[in-house]
């Protein structure tokens, strides 16, 4: 399997679980210090390596009406102060071409493909240029074999610091079933498996004018996919208030929990390491 670093993070192969946290967006830096900070508590207790996520733009909103974030420019220099304060590599996600060197310039250390965009060559392309590593959202209308065509468009820019990222598929309206095939499938590409437990029960645009979810089910389908031994990373949403955040609430883990469900994800990922 590829295997490669992201800051002093190696993912892939036989190395130890990444974890792939923070809140849905970025709502004020004063916040996303709070955030990292306790994120950072948490795993370092448990020895977990961690990538810390949040959007500086959410355009893939139900409604108009509905919050979006703080834009690019103040969104990257919060990322960035978060990279410098608390040593952590950033992922934020991207969705028009030109973003993608702007964020590598402002020291981005993982891009994220919105699912709704995974097959948008343009900006496949560009992100690969950067050279950063390209977390890909599985498309919630597309095959996990058909992950391997998205994959190669990326490593035609001689780029291969790819993962790609399992999040659910559509399931007749508002509804997303997750399909555990999926992550040995991947998994056969070679690169990096990126289970997202949030978006995973996901109800999109249950609510109207906003995604619905069931943050309930969470745990169950992490340690599922964990279990199959083909993960190597496991995307989760957290805030520490997720009705009142705003987006992805619903489905977002509540922060003082997140400890507890990793310690379940650790010990299954090493036992099943230690089987295979």
């Amino acid at each position: 399997m590829n295997k490669f670093n992201i800051g002093k993070i190696t993912i892939g192969g036989d190395s130890p679980l990444v974890l792939i946290a923070g809140p849905c967006q970025i709502e004020s830096q004063n916040h996303a210090e709070q955030m990292a900070g306790a994120i950072q508590e948490i795993t370092q207790k448990l020895g977990i390596p961690v990538v810390y996520k949040s959007s500086f733009d959410k355009a893939n909103r139900s409604s108009v009406n509905t919050q979006r974030g703080v834009g690019i420019d103040q969104g990257l220099q919060i990322l960035n102060g978060i990279k410098h304060q608390f040593g952590m590599p950033v992922l934020t996600d991207i969705h028009e071409s030109y973003q993608a060197q702007i964020c590598a310039d402002a020291g981005i250390d993982v891009l994220q493909i919105p699912a709704f965009l995974c097959r948008q060559t343009d900006l496949l392309l560009a992100a690969g240029a950067t050279g950063l590593t390209i977390n890909v959202k599985k498309g919630q209308f597309v095959a996990p074999h058909d992950m391997k065509n998205i994959a190669d468009k990326i490593a035609s820019t001689g780029n291969n610091r790819i993962m790609l990222c399992e999040r659910g598929y559509t399931h007749g309206y508002n509804n997303l079933v997750v399909d555990m095939r999926s992550l040995p499938i991947m998994s056969e590409t070679g690169y990096p498996v990126v289970y997202d437990a949030t978006h995973s029960v996901q109800r999109p645009g249950a609510m109207g004018t906003t995604s619905g979810g069931d943050r309930e089910m969470v745990p169950y389908l992490a340690r599922a996919a964990v279990a199959t031994g083909c993960v190597n990373a496991v995307f989760i949403e957290t805030h520490q208030d997720p009705d009142s955040a705003p987006s992805d609430g619903p489905n977002m883990v509540q922060l003082d929990k997140l400890g507890n469900l990793l310690e379940q994800l650790l010990s299954i990922h090493n036992y099943v390491q230690s089987i295979n």
